[in-house]
Formats: C-alpha cells, structure tokens, sequence
C-alpha cells in the first residue's frame, strides 16, 4: 500500500527540487579557456588585415586603370578637337584666299576696263 509518512509539503519540496536539478542541468557551465582562443584570433586577424589590403590593392589599380582611360580619352578628345580646329583655319585660310583672288581679278578688271577706255 502506500506509505502515509509522505506528507504534501514533502511531495512538493521533492518535485522543487527535482525541478532545481533539471534546471541545473540545463544551465550553461562555465566554459574552460580555449588555449588556442588567442592564436586563433590572431590568425583571423591576420587573414581580415589581409583580405582588406589585397582588396585595396585591387581598388587602387582599378582606379589606377580608370586614370589611365581617362587619360587617354581625353587626349583623344583634344586631338580631335585639334584636327577640327585646324579644319577650321585652312577652311578660313582657303577663304580668305579667294577672297584676295577676287579682290585682284576685280581690280584687274577695273584696270583694264580704264585702260581700255583711255584708248
């Protein structure tokens, strides 16, 4: 049969205590110095530092290639722009040309018109 010595407070402070051991199991333990933690960290370390200069470096030849580019293009840019401005001159040249050859054969033509008149 059952044993009556067992009182509800008895049972209670059991199932409490039961419940405090369960707990305590699951509650996180202290954890031990990893002694590998520090070499580990400064391995990491070393491996971001790394990662950070190899990607800088990168970024600076980018922009170093992109310079290079732009550079280059706008030399092209002046280079054209100085062809057309010297398209411009010789056309103005060419022009400034014919309008002397015309001022003369104008004049000529004047001159001989008088000279043929005198006669």
């Amino acid at each position: 049969m059952r044993d009556n010595s067992d009182t509800f407070a008895d049972r209670q402070k059991a199932a409490a205590e039961a419940k405090q051991a369960m707990l305590a199991k699951l509650k996180p333990k202290a954890a031990a110095p990893d002694p590998n933690f520090e070499r580990r960290q400064a391995e990491r370390e070393a491996e971001r530092e790394a990662k950070r200069a190899k990607h800088a470096a990168e970024k600076e030849a980018a922009r170093q290639v992109k310079l290079q580019a732009d550079a280059k293009l706008a030399e092209e840019r002046q280079a054209i722009e100085q062809a057309e401005l010297e398209a411009k001159r010789g056309a103005r040249k060419e022009r400034q040309a014919l309008s002397k050859a015309d001022a003369k054969a104008k004049r000529d033509a004047k001159y001989a018109a008088r000279q043929a008149r005198r006669k």
